[in-house]
């Protein structure tokens, strides 16, 4: 019996599984309101026992609704619990009897927090200032101050704070002498001597 050799089939290129197709703004409002209708029906659980699991948190919140799911949330570093959860309902109404009926109750020695779970818009984050941007600021400017000065409290920066470089006290003093040029340097920009 002779073997019969198989043709070798042409190489086929590799497919590129990690490029993502670009989402069009139908499908995007489509999954933002799928979203919202979802977080309408769930509340925020905080002050939640650490060794807490779904299935006794299920079993508190039972009592005001068919419960469809319950997270923990958990950091995704440490893999320890972060101390909060949500809980999703069958039905609206549930969610406004939870708040009502169970924030501020004792679950496994803690007072929980229960409120109704906001929407978090993708792309959307306001700072502290009330700006988008990526570096606290307006277009990613500085916070409120100018290059090189003085910062939010007075200190003086200097030179030296980039890669490397000796990291001593931050008094300036290196075994009891002053290091750098200035007065203004070393004293932290009072005008007196660091002797």
């Amino acid at each position: 019996m002779s073997e019969e050799v198989p043709e070798s089939q042409p190489e086929q290129q590799p497919v590129d599984v990690t490029k993502k197709v670009p989402e069009t703004e139908e499908e995007r409002a489509e999954r933002l309101a799928k979203q919202e209708e979802v977080d309408g029906r769930s509340v925020y659980v905080g002050n939640v026992d650490y060794q807490s699991t779904p299935e006794q948190l299920e079993e508190f919140f039972h009592v005001v609704g068919v419960i469809e799911r319950v997270t923990i949330l958990f950091d995704r570093y440490s893999g320890l619990p972060k101390g909060y959860a949500y809980v999703e309902f069958e039905n609206v109404e549930s969610v406004e009897k939870a708040i009502e009926d169970l924030h501020g109750k004792t679950f496994r020695g803690r007072e929980l927090r229960v409120t109704a779970k906001r929407t978090n818009l993708p792309g959307f984050r306001k700072n502290s200032n009330g700006f988008r941007g990526g570096r606290g600021g307006p277009r990613g400017g500085a916070r409120g101050t100018f290059r090189g000065g003085r910062g939010p409290r007075g200190s003086f920066r200097g030179r030296g704070r980039g890669r490397g470089g000796y990291r001593g006290s931050s008094s300036g003093e290196i075994d009891g002498e002053a290091v750098g040029s200035s007065e203004a340097e070393t004293t932290g920009g009072e005008g007196e001597s660091a002797e």
